[in-house]
């Protein structure tokens, strides 16, 4: 049982009729499978990824993981089970690995999915001015941040014209607190000889409301700073669907 689930698993391409090719002789997928597969790609192609509903992106996906079975019991139930197609792919390794059918190539395929579309949406902030990319620069901050499940702290340094030179995880923590410490904040800013920085942080519960913990620890990071003539611009904090400025809220 478990030689034959690998094999199913076994990756192969996404968009090809190699995929069927590749499979051994009595072992190609039944017509119906194939058929289906083929008018799901062709639906894609044409129409991008807005003619298809969650279930369906998350089908062609999970085509090259597993070859020659019908995925869609298995994509409607990753949905079940995480809620959305970003949480799907973006879930721990450990929570997939629980869903029955979820192996280590489907597994793999989801993060190597993650990690394309946190590097598409980095490169559209990153050498670039935070005024001017804004909205590029939050999507980006949603992209890598907004589904995950413990606080993750990142700090954007910026040069003095406002260009993003860096991007860096900080710390990461619980589902309700992540350790900063002002010195380090400083340090760093000082080796990339940044002239302002935007701090970033995750709330897993989804409400991007700050919390007195939060408040304080920007004030703190705020001081360490202003001697070194480094100016703390923001501090976001990313939650589900929505972010909150300090500095549009009155906290800076």
């Amino acid at each position: 049982m478990e030689q034959d689930r690998s094999f199913q698993e076994m990756p192969l391409p996404l968009f090809s009729d190699e995929a069927d090719a590749a499979l051994p002789v009595g072992k190609r997928q039944p017509s119906y499978i194939k058929d289906h597969r083929a008018r799901l790609r062709e639906r894609f192609m044409s129409g991008g990824a807005a003619a298809l509903p969650d279930y369906e992106l998350l089908e062609l996906i999970l085509f090259r993981s597993i070859p020659r079975k019908d995925v869609k019991p298995l994509a409607r139930r990753l949905l079940d089970t995480f809620g959305d197609f970003n949480r799907v792919i973006t879930a721990p390794q450990d929570r997939l690995a629980a869903v029955a059918e979820v192996g280590p190539a489907v597994i793999t395929d989801f993060k190597i999915f993650e990690a394309a579309a946190q590097r598409l949406a980095r490169a559209r902030v990153i050498q670039r001015q935070v005024i001017s990319s804004w909205d590029a620069l939050l999507d980006y901050c949603h992209t890598t941040m907004a589904h995950l499940e413990i606080e993750q702290f990142r700090i954007l340094f910026l040069d003095r014209k406002n260009v993003l030179i860096a991007d860096e995880e900080q710390a990461r923590g619980t589902v309700d607190h992540v350790p900063v410490y002002p010195r380090e904040v400083a340090k760093r800013a000082l080796e990339l000889n940044a002239s302002a920085i935007l701090l970033v942080h995750n709330h897993p519960s989804g409400d991007p409301t700050p919390s007195q913990s939060d408040i304080d620890m920007t004030g703190k990071i705020v001081a360490a700073l202003a001697p070194l003539g480094i100016t703390v611009h923001d501090h976001l904090i990313i939650g589900t669907s929505q972010e909150l400025s300090f500095r549009s809220e009155g906290y800076l």
